[in-house]
């Protein structure tokens, strides 16, 4: 419930922020990706991007590659945690194969007891 409460407080107002953001950058901004190509004249006739759109695939960009970069550090650790998670498995089993099989036949000395009260 706190996570929920926390995340709205935090969430609302970085979303208000970025409509804000794109509000106040409209503007058209030709984007080259090429850094050796001089840049075009402003004045030239042709397409151009919201600079908001700009920066906000830079940080999804950014995101994902975070997140990429992040999955293949984690791999070592994934791949242990498989390997022990199988250890585990199979040491149940192997308890499980070795603990005789209890099955209620005759009253036991407890039961005796009990019924004796």
């Amino acid at each position: 419930m706190v996570n929920k409460i926390v995340g709205w407080l935090v969430l609302v107002p970085l979303c208000a922020l970025l409509v804000a953001f794109a509000l106040a950058n409209r503007q058209l901004v030709s984007v080259n990706i090429n850094p050796f190509v001089p840049p075009v004249d402003a004045a030239a006739s042709g397409y151009g991007v919201p600079l908001f759109v700009v920066l906000y695939v830079v940080l999804l960009v950014g995101v994902l590659l975070g997140g990429i970069a992040s999955w293949f550090a984690q791999g070592r650790h994934r791949r242990s945690e498989r390997h022990w998670r199988r250890e585990a498995q199979q040491l149940s089993q192997e308890l499980n194969q070795r603990r005789p099989a209890t099955t209620p036949t005759a009253l036991s000395d407890d039961d005796d007891v009990l019924e004796l009260r």
